[in-house]
Formats: C-alpha cells, sequence, structure tokens
C-alpha cells in the first residue's frame, strides 16, 4: 500500500503498512489501548508483530499522527469452510497471535486488531484503517472481512442481560458501545456470539462476530488452483573423466524434467563428489579431496545457472562443499530461471562428516519465495532434527525439499521416516531425493543407498499412506509428481486433525535465532553460511 494523507478532526494523519521499526510504538500503544487486556497479558509481543510481518506485511496498517503512530490494524487471511460462522477462539484463528496460518489462499480477510490511542477515538482515524481494511479485501478479492468484536460496555450490564441480549439492545439503537456500535456504522453485520474467545474482562471473554461481505467479489473461474510439479533425481554416481562427463550426466535430468514441465528439479547431497573419480583426483585422502573439490565451485555454480536458465526450471543443485575463510560447508544452492541462486547450509553435521571431511555447520535457514511456491531446504541429517522444519513451516514454507545421501538401509530410513514425520506434523509437503551407485575410488563415498520420494500430510486430501510419490530403491531414475498447495491449506484449517492449530504455547515454547529472511526471485543472493543474528 502506497503511504496516504487523511484529514480527521484530529488533523492530518498518515496511513502505511507497517514496519519493523514500528514494533516498540505498537506494543506500547496496544497496552495503552487495552489496559484491561495488558493484565491478562493477551496484548502484542515483539516475537508476535515480528511474524505479522513476515507472513502478510500488506495485511498491517498503521496510522502516524505528526510523526506519532496513534493507531493501527492487524489482519490475516483465513480460510472458513463450509461454515464461516462456525465458533472458534481469538488463540486458534490467529494461531496464539502469531499468524503462523496465514492462507494466502483463503477466502476471508480476518480482523486480528484494530486500534487507536484513547485521545483520538471520535476523531475518524478508526474509519481510515477500517476503509483500508475494506479496500485490501477488495483488492484481494476476498468474500468477506471477519472479526471478533469486543463487547466494550457489556461488564456493566452482565448480571441483568446476556451477551446475545446486549447485542440485540445495539443493533436496535436502544444502547450504545463503544466498539459495536462503530463496527454497525461501519457496514458489519453481527452473525452471533463467540462463547469464550480471548481473556476480556469488559466482554466477559465473548465476543460479536461481525462480518463485512465485499459487494465485489468474483469466484474465480478455476478455482485458484495451485499446481506445483516436481521432478526428484535418483542419482546414480559413477566414474567420469571430466568436468563435462559429470555436466552431460546432469544435464540430461534437467532437460528430462524440463521436457515434462516440471516447475523444480531437486538433485541429491553430496552428488557432486563424483568429480573426485577423475583419474587427477581419485584416491585422495578425503579431506583433501574435499577441499580440491570446493575448488570447482566456480564451474559447478556456472553449470546449474546455465541450466536453470536455459530450461526454465528451478535447480536445487543437491549440494557442493564451499570454503569461506578457510572453514568448508555442504550447501545446497537453489537457482532461479532468472540467473539468481541462493545457498543454503546444512545446518547439522553428522560426526563422519566432521571426522572425514571437517565439514561446518551453517546458520541460515530461510523461507524462499517463488513463483509457484514458499519452499525450504533441509539438508539430510537436517531433517532428523523437528526443530529446522518447525521454523520453516512457521516462517511459511509449503513445500521442503530434503537432498540426501546415505551409505546403508538403515541411514536412508533414518531420512525416510524423519521426512515423513516433518510432513505430518508442519503440513508440508517434503521431497527428498537420495543418492545411489558406488564411487569406489573415493573416499569416504564408497557405497549409497537411496530411493527418492515425496511425502505429505496423512489425511483425505492426500495419498492414502502420506506418500505422494516414491521410486523404486537403488534405481537410476526422475520421479516427477505434482502438489496440489491449496490442499495443503485446507487440510490447515478443516482437516481430521488440525497440529499447526492445536500446538500448545501455553506449554511448549519454540524460539529459533537462525536467520531467515525471506527471499524472492528477485532478492536472491548468496546467503553467508557463518553469519550470526544480530540478536
Amino acid at each position: 500500500m502506497q503511504t496516504r494523507t487523511y484529514s480527521t478532526k484530529a488533523g492530518e494523519v498518515v496511513l502505511r503498512t507497517m514496519r519493523e521499526g514500528d514494533i516498540d510504538a505498537l506494543i506500547a500503544l496496544n497496552k495503552v489501548c487495552f489496559p484491561s487486556m495488558a493484565e491478562q497479558n493477551v496484548v502484542w509481543n515483539r516475537g508476535q508483530l515480528t511474524n505479522h510481518l513476515r507472513v502478510f506485511p500488506q495485511g498491517q496498517l498503521v496510522i502516524e499522527l505528526e510523526g506519532r503512530v496513534v493507531g493501527a490494524a492487524a489482519s490475516l487471511i483465513v480460510h472458513m469452510g463450509i461454515d464461516p460462522y462456525r465458533q472458534h477462539t481469538y488463540s486458534g484463528i490467529t494461531d496464539g497471535g502469531f499468524f503462523h496460518n496465514h492462507d494466502p489462499q483463503g477466502d476471508t480477510l480476518y480482523g486480528a486488531d484494530v486500534y487507536v490511542h484513547p485521545d483520538l477515538r471520535g476523531k475518524g482515524v478508526g474509519r481510515v484503517l477500517y476503509d483500508a481494511r475494506r479496500e485490501l479485501c477488495q483488492s484481494l478479492n476476498l468474500r468477506r472481512i471477519l472479526a471478533g468484536g469486543r463487547m466494550h460496555g457489556y461488564h456493566e450490564v452482565s448480571q441483568e442481560m446476556t451477551p446475545e441480549e446486549y447485542v440485540a439492545s445495539v443493533e436496535e439503537g436502544k444502547r450504545r458501545d463503544l466498539v459495536l456500535s462503530f463496527q454497525l456504522r461501519e457496514g458489519f453485520v453481527v452473525r452471533g456470539i463467540l462463547k469464550n474467545y480471548i481473556r476480556d474482562p469488559l466482554s466477559h471473554n465473548s465476543a460479536t462476530l461481525i462480518e463485512w461481505q465485499n459487494p465485489e467479489f468474483k469466484p474465480s473461474e478455476d478455482g485458484d488452483v495451485r499446481k506445483v510439479r516436481v521432478a526428484c533425481v535418483q542419482y546414480q554416481v559413477r566414474r567420469v573423466n571430466s568436468f563435462e562427463d559429470f555436466a552431460d550426466q546432469t544435464e540430461y535430468f534437467v532437460e528430462t524434467a524440463a521436457d515434462y514441465r516440471a516447475d523444480f528439479v531437486v538433485f541429491p547431497e553430496l552428488f557432486s563428489v563424483q568429480l573426485l573419480s577423475q583419474e587427477s583426483l581419485k584416491k585422495l585422502p578425503s579431506l583433501e579431496g574435499i577441499r580440491r573439490l570446493t575448488e570447482l565451485e566456480e564451474p559447478f555454480f556456472e553449470l546449474m545457472t546455465r541450466m536453470a536458465r536455459d530450461y526454465g526450471v528451478h535447480i536445487v543443485a543437491g549440494t557442493h562443499p564451499i570454503a569461506r575463510d578457510g572453514v568448508i560447508y555442504n550447501v545446497s544452492p537453489l537457482f532461479f530461471p532468472n540467473g539468481n541462486h541462493v545457498v543454503q547450509p546444512k545446518l547439522h553435521i553428522t560426526p563422519s562428516e566432521r571426522k572425514y571431511w571437517g565439514i561446518t555447520g551453517g546458520n541460515e535457514l530461510p523461507v524462499i519465495q517463488t513463483p509457484k511456491a514458499k519452499v525450504g531446504i533441509l539438508i539430510c541429517y537436517d531433517s532428523e532434527f523437528p526443530e529446522a522444519a518447525r521454523h520453516l513451516a512457521d516462517q511459511g514454507a509449503e513445500i521442503i525439499f530434503v537432498p540426501y545421501c546415505t551409505d546403508t538401509r538403515e541411514g536412508h530410513l533414518r531420512v525416510r521416516y524423519c521426512c515423513q514425520a516433518r510432513a505430518i506434523e508442519n503440513q508440508v509437503y517434503v521431497a527428498a531425493a537420495g543418492v545411489i551407485g558406488n564411487l569406489p575410488s573415493v573416499a569416504a563415498m564408497d557405497i549409497h543407498y537411496g530411493r527418492a520420494a515425496v511425502y505429505t500430510p496423512s489425511d483425505f486430501e492426500f495419498a492414502r499412506d502420506g506418500v505422494q510419490a516414491q521410486a523404486d530403491s537403488n534405481v537410476e531414475m526422475l520421479l516427477v509428481t505434482d502438489l496440489d498447495i491449496n490442499d495443503l491449506y485446507r487440510s490447515r484449517t478443516s482437516g481430521s486433525v488440525t497440529p499447526r492449530l492445536d500446538r500448545r504455547r501455553d506449554l511448549f515454547e519454540f524460539r529459533s535465532k537462525v536467520k531467515s529472511p525471506e527471499l524472492s526471485p528477485e532478492e536472491s543472493a548468496p546467503i553467508d553460511p557463518h553469519s550470526e543474528d544480530d540478536d
């Protein structure tokens, strides 16, 4: 939204979207506006407001008066299903106030909060925020705005009236309520009473379910279908005589995936170690071999950049070791068709990687915005740590790619079972590609066991056993499958179980220290694998 100026009884105010620098002011303003709720500790905190900016920046609005933040509105998009007026709680519909359940494919703009400094109420500031929210709803072609409204004056008559009777008296003009009367003037309609909606002494924990229907809503002819085609390469390493041999084998799979109109091609972890089978490099000690492989970073990246551009696909280029300031990292680059790329370092390093190759873990874990989906990358061992996938899911990832390299069936099964668990508990797709074949002449890379697969949540929208597609074990092949992103959001809001919504934040706190900027194709740039979070 562009910055706009409005004339109000309070003077000229500026409407704009929220910025990170507003967070402290918004926390203070929230406490001033809702002192009774501040006592219940249900006002915004830094973590929540930071996440609002990450998942839905255009839905977070602020009002400035003479350079001071005096009002704000927070919103997210949800899918209300066949019963949009169903009972729900504030914590449930906003995922504990963090908006992790924001659904870009939803049909409803949900008003999580509107607040104006008490000194400026009744002077038109709130109306500016409500107008802006309606405009946002229409610009996104959403069906409606829903919100749980405070019954500001109900506590005064709670001994003699039910919430329903109180609301009816306000609707009939017999009684005035500071909040509800304003909302009715703004064109909202009361659809019901939400019981135990939020801890609010003034409303006795109940709320009005209010709705504004978008008169310009137009149902999409194609139902806003979001399909992503993923091709996982079950790559067989074999001896090569030159970098050109390696490039030919790799390009064959990229070209084939492009022929099948794949959006993403996923190669396995450390498949480029095949380059150490060249006559001039074979039989090197493992540490020397991995250092020599880091010297091939430039031609490897140039090859992947060219193929992504030539074939118009996104390439998750397995992993390749890189050296920075004398430190070796195992990184997975994602190459975009426009020539940009992002580098995801492996975070968790196995004992054998440390022992034989001296590899160090990185500290970056971004969600990457692509035209087709928000994606993240976990490299092999990373998938066995639930908090890494949880972090990506909380930042909005829809697909997690897992390039892996395991030598035995037991190792493969560790990755396989953990990938499926990550898909179920986070309600995301997980696409894994493993290396197969033997390299007897390369130290620490002699045998391999792999079986590429794409895992889904386990519910009616998906494959019966939670496996969308699976390759045959240890057979070189290309696994191609389509993923319906909308199915993810339907399962998150109305599935048989809703693990993303049902988390017990009152019992378990999750805190991430990794740097995780959301990157788009235009913003993509190499990530520093060892940078530290400033916080």
